[in-house]
């Protein structure tokens, strides 16, 4: 069994209000870049992107971390990588503040943080 943590990077990045909506492509490469050299205690890190965020990380595996680009919903890809973990019998865990997201995630099987447990990880 392996721990997966599953990274709504929508909502990790908007919780701090530095100015990531004049880039949020570039907000998303900041991420990406800081769960790359992260001490997590899981063994997958998936951080999904939805609309210009897409643009600072191409799709697709580096090292432990693998950045999905939500092809509608952030939300709906989001609960399919918690699907897809949990049906293989991995631990989930999900980072969110959004509470729809939060109760969504919770039925497919994650335990569920904030934004702000992730960022003091980091």
């Amino acid at each position: 069994m392996s721990t997966v943590l599953v990274v709504d990077a929508a909502n990790v990045v908007g919780s701090n209000p530095d100015g990531w909506w004049k880039d949020r492509a570039g907000a998303a490469r900041r991420l990406h870049e800081r769960l790359l050299v992260a001490d997590l205690p899981h063994d997958v890190v998936v951080l999904v992107l939805e609309g210009q965020a897409k643009g600072g990380v191409p799709a697709g595996r580096d090292s432990h971390v693998r950045t999905v680009h939500a092809k509608r919903s952030g939300d709906d890809a989001i609960v399919a990588e918690i699907r897809r973990a949990a049906d293989a019998g991995d631990r989930v865990t999900a980072v969110t503040a959004d509470r729809g997201l939060r109760a969504a995630a919770e039925v497919a099987g994650a335990t569920v943080f904030s934004p702000s447990w992730l960022l003091d990880q980091l």
